[in-house]
This record gives C-alpha cells, structure tokens and sequence, in this order.
C-alpha cells in the first residue's frame, strides 16, 4: 500500500500478501459497518479504512497473539475509534460469537480470505497461525459463509478472495444464502488461467451470476503489476469490479 498503512507482522507463521489488499479495496465506497472475519493482522480492513471505502471495520481474528498485532497496527495507522478487533473463533456457535460481541444480522459488507487448502492436501505449515489460514476441510468453508450471511444485514454483501480451484466449493457454500453473485477471475498474465477469484454475493438477492472477464496482474514479461492493479497496491486507487 506504498505507505498508505504500515503492518507489524508476525516473524514467523503467515504474512499477509497481495490478496488481503485486493479484498480490502474491492471493498464498495461508502460502507458504513465493515466486518473482516479471520482478519490476521488486519491487512484487508485496514486498506478499506485508508482507503476510505469503509467507516468502521470490525476485524475478527481466532489468535491472540495475531489479534494482539491487529490491534496494534489499528493504533499505529490512526484507526482507533473507526476499528475493533475481537478475538473469537467464527467457527464457534452463535451463542459464544454474540457473547463476544459479534453482532448479527448488522454489517453492510463482511469480507474474508478463507483457508484455502482441504485438510491433507499442500504441505502443513510449521507454525499454528499458519497452518489454520492455509489449511481447512470443506465443511469448514460452509460454516465460513453461514457465519458471513448471519453477520450480513439484509441486502448486504460478502466479499471472499479464494484460489480459483476452490471456486465450485464457494458457490456451493454461497448460493444457498447468498444471490446477484458476482465472479472477478485473476490470471498472473493475459492468456493464463487465472489463480485467484474475487466473488461478491448479496443476501437476500435472488439475482442470477455474473461471471466477469477475468484480468491479468502482469504484463507478458517481467514482474511489474498492471496498470490497474500497481495503483491498487500503491494505495491510490480501489478494485473496480
């Protein structure tokens, strides 16, 4: 984000990279109540909040000692008062999520990077925090979403950035609760298939899918963003999709 926010992340375990920034300005301009489940250190919500796309974010994250760093890079970029981080885990029943403070049925917009790999697939990382953001069963990724559409108000949205594989799982998960579902496909280059998928569903919508053209990060050579997506990185413009 080229200065915009600046992250304290933990040594070891997992870092937040270039999805955390795509998900946080995919974020629509004007969202009033932001809710960033399984937030790490905070990198998505942050992003919305400096770039203005949000007002005030809830950030949600299961480690205490990752909670810990997102609520201190809240301080340290200027957020306290437009941000909270609770510490829960968003697979817990209702009964304790509400009890933690997690409102339902409230946010304008919940955004999330879920883990991405079934359990027994990729290698395992080392590290406790790593190993739950890279690694879940299927089943998990449902309660992910049943969780985002009992958090989202009435015709708001879920936001989820997720390895383009997974995408048939996702819709399995969204489109029981979710509508007017929208596909963002992102390649590393034209011509590639693409890597990463941004999908956006509203609850409450009985819209049909919108599959987008995809975009490409890089041009035919060398490692330099495109147009597009080196403004997003360098914080000065949002996802247009």
């Amino acid at each position: 984000m080229a200065g915009r926010i600046t992250l304290s992340q933990p040594r070891n375990g997992f870092r937040a990279g270039f999805d955390s920034v795509l998900l946080g300005a995919a974020v629509r301009a004007g969202t009033e109540g932001l809710l960033d489940l399984g937030a790490g250190v905070g990198t998505a919500g942050l992003v919305a909040l400096a770039m203005e796309r949000a007002r005030h974010a809830t950030l949600v994250e299961r480690h205490g000692e990752t909670a810990a760093l997102a609520h201190d890079n809240v301080a340290s970029n200027g957020f306290v008062g437009r941000a909270e981080v609770l510490v829960l885990d968003i697979l817990a029943p209702g009964s304790v999520r509400n009890a933690a403070g997690l409102r339902a049925n409230h946010f304008q917009t919940v955004i999330a990077n879920p883990p991405f790999f079934e359990a027994g697939q990729g290698t395992l990382a080392p590290e406790t925090s790593r190993a739950d953001a890279r690694h879940m069963a299927q089943e998990g990724l449902d309660a992910w979403v049943k969780c985002a559409a009992g958090c989202a108000a009435g015709g708001g949205e879920l936001i989820v950035v997720y390895p383009a594989q997974g995408l048939t799982a996702l819709l399995n998960a969204m489109t029981a609760r979710f509508g007017a579902i929208t596909v963002l496909p992102i390649s590393p280059r034209a011509g590639q298939a693409a890597t990463r998928i941004l999908v956006r569903g509203i609850k409450g919508s009985r819209a049909p899918l919108t599959l987008l053209a995809g975009r490409a990060l890089h041009g035919e050579s060398g490692r330099d963003f495109m147009p597009e997506f080196d403004a997003i990185f360098r914080g000065v413009a949002a996802l247009d999709w």
